[in-house]
């Protein structure tokens, strides 16, 4: 963020702001396996690290004991609100509003407008690499544009679903800025005494369009192919420009200290990588003779598979690791997680899928391609590093430089203990 506001002076005055004040840089578990965001965000949640929480998946959180921040404060007699918070359960009595990530099942609060939100966005979310969206999520998603979208940013949106034919990164700028609208008219309604909003979309994009970067340079520079993303565009400076909107408006919420933090940050990506997903994963097991209780698909390549007991959970294991790639020996599932009664399953497949691959299973051999979607090619990978912004109050109580990612519980929990009458986003 730093080499865009001082290679563009003056394009992002509010991250220059925030970069320019009070800020610290975290860090967290060193494993590359442990570098998950998911994993990050329990740590913020629970103010522990990962050996001592255990939450190791997306979703993981529900049904564990591991304590959370947003209970925490509602047992010190504050309201909260959550938006989105990665990983996260709610187990409050009387949220002021909750909305949950698209891939962790928990419930929202009973308001309509939160249950329906929470439907559309999770079924748009987990079906995006098919560009399908139910005409109930359509509708539904219309009417949230409607009643939370804030006038000043309808050109922002227009420019946005103008241009997103063939550019995905525009259609994940326009959810977070449609979360960001929800938590803003939310919070303006409720003053909860704290509320959060976790926005995705930056984390998608370096994931998958870091080598557009303009200001990425040296050794490490790749490129993406032209079928995939034009050399001219940089989806990381569009990113930054929606984002600078959004952290201009949270500053200036009436009566609020505000935190803006990474659980990670991320590095250019070495070699090519290809990142496919189910298109069905309910047809897919039927097709491989995997019967289960449910089906959970979960961010990318990753989805749950639930058992009645563990013997079916290991027969259906059994199945998937068979399928394997005609051309080069490697499995399509080349991460089974084995939980007892349950799988999580990683498609790892890391080539391209073209109409003529074919894999074997057992005695048989089919093309795997009208089976799965193409998601992206991978271009940044994470790292430990990540950034913590703050706001002049609650800076007073942030974490020393460099300390463990879980400090940022310490510091929501103190800055509350001083003032518990106040409301802060």
């Amino acid at each position: 963020m730093s080499k865009y506001t001082e290679a563009f002076p003056g394009r992002f005055p509010a991250l220059a702001q925030l970069t320019a004040g009070a800020g610290i840089s975290t860090t967290c578990e060193r494993n590359y396996e442990e570098l998950e965001p998911w994993i990050q965000w329990a740590s913020v949640h629970s103010g522990q690290t990962y050996p001592e929480h255990g939450i190791f998946r997306l979703g993981d959180i529900v049904g564990s004991n591991v304590p959370q921040v947003f209970e925490q404060l509602e047992r010190s007699g504050l309201r909260v609100g959550c938006v989105s918070a990665m990983n996260a359960e709610n187990r409050l009595n009387a949220p002021a509003y909750f909305i949950p990530d698209p891939w962790t099942a928990t419930p929202s609060d009973d308001s309509w407008w939160s249950r329906v939100l929470t439907s559309a966005v999770s079924q748009t979310v987990n079906d995006n690499a098919q560009a399908r969206i139910t005409l109930r999520s359509a509708m539904h998603l219309g009417l949230g544009l409607l009643r939370f979208a804030q006038v000043k940013h309808y050109g922002l949106y227009a420019k946005l679903i103008a241009g997103s034919r063939g550019a995905s990164w525009r259609k994940a700028l326009v959810l977070d800025l449609l979360l960001h609208d929800i938590h803003a008219k939310l919070f303006a309604k409720h003053r909860p005494n704290f509320s959060t909003v976790f926005l995705n979309a930056g984390a998608h994009i370096q994931h998958h369009y870091f080598f557009n970067s303009k200001v990425l340079t040296g050794q490490a520079k790749m490129a993406n192919p032209a079928w995939y993303v034009d050399a001219d565009v940089d989806p990381i400076a569009e990113m930054l420009s929606v984002y600078d909107r959004l952290i201009a408006d949270s500053v200036s919420f009436p009566g609020t200290e505000v935190i803006v933090a990474t659980g990670l940050s991320q590095l250019p990506y070495d070699r090519v990588k290809y990142y496919y997903r189910l298109k069905d994963h309910n047809a897919f097991m039927q097709l491989i003779g995997v019967r289960c209780k449910s089906i959970q698909p979960r961010m990318t390549r990753d989805f749950l598979l639930e058992f009645g007991s563990a013997e079916e959970a290991l027969a259906a294991q059994s199945r998937l690791s068979e399928l394997r790639v005609v051309k080069d020996g490697l499995p399509v599932f080349g991460e089974i997680d084995n939980r007892g009664d349950s799988l999580f399953v990683t498609l790892t497949y890391p080539h391209e899928i073209a109409d003529d691959l074919r894999v074997t299973f057992g005695d048989e051999q089919w093309p795997l391609a009208p089976y799965v979607a193409f998601v992206a090619i991978k271009n940044g990978m994470h790292q430990e590093k990540g950034f913590s912004y703050f706001t002049r109050g609650v800076a007073q109580y942030a974490p020393s430089d460099r300390s463990h990612v879980k400090e940022l519980h310490s510091t929501i929990l103190q800055f509350f203990g001083r003032d518990r009458q106040s409301s802060h986003a």
